[in-house]
């Protein structure tokens, strides 16, 4: 998947900065005709189809989500796209990755589904739940030895966590400072794309 879209999606966490990484061996498209470069010309669907395709990929979620998440930022005030990133960003699954407590976002989604985390005190287990300003996620006590969370704690030195999101390791916690502004968001794609996807 990484090979179809031109990017890391860091699907391996830590594999993905090193040389076994896929991208880094085959840099090129998968498919018969993906190393040769004869590509047929980029159509604006094509266009708007890959970057759709890229931030469903990078946030794990099936069509049917997406398009979920698509139809409640059109219902709100403000830019669509930013509301969609901003949404997909308090995912509690992805806040669990950003604030270093897994190497990756399926990682993230298979310890929150397995309930080690907590917010404001009580056990969650689903990883679609939507963080609010102010709230408090936490590692449950039960769950603190868990060689995983361990060896996340060790490598948080090497993580740049959000502005938005305030992490105290020591405590096994993160608070929810803010909510992320689109300059916040660190990807890569073009979320208007999206829009015009979804607007046709």
């Amino acid at each position: 998947m990484c090979r179809r879209e031109g990017m890391k999606l860091f699907f391996k966490g830590s594999r993905c900065l090193t040389e076994k990484c896929a991208f880094e061996r085959r840099g090129y498209p998968p498919g018969q005709h993906g190393q040769s470069g004869k590509r047929v010309k980029a159509t604006d669907y094509s266009t708007q189809l890959r970057e759709k395709q890229k931030v469903k990929r990078i946030y794990c979620l099936l069509e049917r989500q997406f398009r979920g998440y698509f139809r409640k930022a059109a219902q709100r005030k403000g830019v669509t796209g930013e509301i969609l990133l901003q949404m997909l960003e308090r995912r509690l699954d992805n806040v669990v990755y950003r604030s270093g407590f897994s190497a990756s976002r399926t990682e993230a989604r298979q310890m929150v589904r397995h309930g080690h985390f907590q917010v404001n005190s009580r056990k969650v287990d689903l990883p679609s739940f939507l963080v609010k300003e102010g709230d408090v996620i936490e590692v449950r006590e039960s769950r603190r030895e868990y060689p995983r969370i361990l060896e996340a704690a060790a490598a948080i030195g090497n993580k740049v966590v959000p502005s938005w999101i305030q992490v105290e390791m020591a405590h096994y916690r993160s608070k929810i400072a803010s909510l992320p502004t689109r300059e916040e968001i660190p990807l890569p794609v073009n979320e208007q794309l999206i829009v015009e996807l979804y607007s046709k």
